[in-house]
């Protein structure tokens, strides 16, 4: 458990200075749900963990903060000291990162993304909420005001016109398709009535998914010298160039589904939410934080032993002729 301390560690940088801002679709994302901001958000936090924890907090959606953005913002913490606040503060439940895949322009890629919550929340919390599950927002819906029933205007009715009145529909895309080709290709003129026969045919090909274009230059190819019959050769044609059947496309989903992977805050192994307990991968939760490296002193009687054969060395190469 947490232990309260005491008010002596310096307080955040003030959040009116300019931040650095990560690259398109990076950066700092606030969680939902977050309760307004107090002096006492985080007082049970050590001194290093309060104060990154304050500038965070700070930083608007968007900013960078990853750990050399960090370093180079907060000059009293050097890179490891900030990435084993960082940690810290992904097992206290207020931060995780996430890689998510994100597609635009016809390309898809992987983005980095620090979600943050000035509430302190559990694993389950943000397993929920970064698998796309119900709101677990502690954020209580507004009352709705009272809504006035608007009053439907007078309209006078409208004439409705009778069967007799209807307007003749045009011709149809087979049919204009079909009476086009002799202005293509003089050998097949088709008149009037060649038309209308051979309509149900080329609609055949319209129903299929093609386009006048497509059916214009399926007629009008490879023909011979000579056409006695344009009206015979265009229904045979019709008959036997008739397109395949094109199987349904399936429907759009309702929302693109995004790939979203959570990252260990320690050695940045992604896996889904649930796998990641405090934002840490069963490794790096085993392993105790990363911190210096104490140079280790060799012994002393040895050392001295090294340095006195070290310098005969050289003693007897400067005698030397």
């Amino acid at each position: 458990m947490a232990i309260q301390q005491s008010s002596s560690a310096p307080s955040a940088p003030a959040s009116s200075r300019p931040y650095r801002r990560a690259r398109t679709g990076y950066g700092k994302r606030s969680a939902p749900g977050q309760r307004p901001s107090a002096p006492t958000d985080f007082a049970l936090l050590p001194a290093r963990e309060r104060y990154v924890a304050g500038y965070v907090d700070h930083l608007p959606d968007g900013a960078a903060m990853d750990i050399k953005s960090l370093a180079k913002d907060l000059p009293l913490y050097g890179q490891m000291a900030i990435g084993t606040a960082l940690r810290a503060l992904a097992v206290a439940g207020h931060l995780r990162h996430v890689r998510c895949r994100v597609e635009s322009l016809g390309q898809s890629r992987w983005v980095t993304l620090t979600f943050w919550s000035r509430t302190a929340r559990d694993n389950e919390w943000w397993a929920l909420q970064l698998a796309g599950g119900a709101d677990v927002g502690e954020s209580e819906p507004e009352p709705e005001a009272a809504k006035e029933e608007p009053v439907a205007p007078v309209v006078p009715q409208q004439r409705v016109p009778e069967a007799s009145e209807a307007v003749p529909a045009g011709p149809s895309p087979a049919y204009l398709a079909l009476a086009r080709l002799g202005r293509v290709e003089p050998r097949l003129a088709l008149s009037a009535a060649d038309c209308a026969a051979l309509e149900s045919l080329a609609a055949t090909w319209f129903a299929r998914g093609v386009d006048a274009d497509y059916l214009t230059r399926a007629l009008t190819s490879g023909l011979p010298e000579q056409v006695g019959s344009p009206v015979g050769l265009v229904r045979r044609r019709l008959t036997d160039k008739a397109p395949a059947r094109l199987p349904d496309a399936a429907p759009a989903p309702d929302a693109p589904v995004r790939a979203l992977l959570v990252e260990c805050t320690e050695c940045g192994r992604p896996g889904p939410p649930g796998a990641l307990p405090d934002g840490l991968c069963r490794p790096c939760r085993q392993s105790p934080p990363a911190g210096p490296v104490e140079p280790v002193e060799p012994d002393g009687p040895a050392a001295e032993c090294d340095i006195e054969a070290h310098m005969r060395l050289l003693r007897e190469k400067l005698r030397m002729p």
